[in-house]
């Protein structure tokens, strides 16, 4: 990755509205590249609004949204489309094109196509081997993929992701970990909206959890997502088992319905 490796990502004071209705209230978080930090929380709390805010998508009711110290509202759009990678839920293709081609779209903000950076995003996304097929021919986890190498030709400092892993099976959701792994040891920044808190706990750096539009906890996973804010803001009691890296999430059966 090429880019200012100390280059900060930072929310101050973010309300966001949705007619009269506040979405997201008062949100402040300092993102720190070579890290990945995921977004979790309940249905409808906001992680996706906050994403696409901190992408520079969505402009806020209040507050900013600054990348190293700049707001993203003065950045021209190719300026940012360079230094941020988004990665919507379920995005859609508009044109039947090649994985090839699909991939090469990402070197749109630099204006050129460089087959080195196109090649190298094929090939860690597992997708070499299907680069001249039609992207209707995939599957959704192939396309999942496809998508995401897309967002990797472009060579961002930031990755942000919303819920990239959810048309993966398993072997392929730990091979996109571990390609956002390396992302991030390269100095990249990464964001991932996540809905299976064992994936956060075990692969995420620190973890921002959001509940009606707050943010609740901002904090290493093993204390943002303690079993006791994990009853608080999901409603649910659960316990964790095994050992960092590699715990599972266990509900008591008293939460069931």
């Amino acid at each position: 990755m090429s880019g200012v490796l100390n280059e900060m990502l930072l929310a101050e004071d973010l309300t966001i509205q949705r007619g009269k209705t506040p979405v997201l209230r008062d949100i402040s978080a300092t993102l720190r590249p070579g890290q990945i930090t995921a977004i979790c929380g309940p249905n409808g709390a906001g992680k996706s609004t906050l994403l696409a805010a901190l992408a520079g998508l969505i402009l806020p009711h209040s507050g900013r949204v600054l990348l190293d110290d700049v707001s993203l509202t003065a950045l021209h759009p190719r300026e940012r489309a360079q230094a941020i990678g988004y990665l919507p839920q379920g995005g859609e293709v508009a044109w039947d094109v090649s994985v090839a081609n699909l991939v090469a779209l990402g070197r749109l903000p630099h204006g050129d196509a460089s087959a080195q950076a196109v090649g190298r995003a094929l090939a860690v996304c597992d997708l070499a081997r299907l680069s001249r097929r039609p992207i209707s021919t995939l599957s959704g986890g192939e396309r999942a993929r496809a998508l995401l190498a897309r967002v990797l030709a472009g060579e961002p400092r930031w990755i942000l992701a919303d819920e990239p892993l959810a048309a993966l099976d398993l072997a392929h959701q730990l091979a996109m970990l571990r390609t956002l792994r390396q992302a991030a040891s390269e100095g990249c920044g990464v964001v991932i909206v996540l809905h299976d808190l064992a994936l956060a706990m075990n692969h995420a750096d620190r973890v921002l959890v959001l509940a009606d539009g707050g943010l609740v906890a901002d904090a290493a996973p093993e204390d943002a997502l303690a079993e006791c804010m994990i009853e608080r803001v999901w409603g649910v009691q659960a316990a964790w088992l095994g050992e960092r890296g590699a715990r599972a999430l266990l509900p008591s059966s008293r939460s069931l319905p």
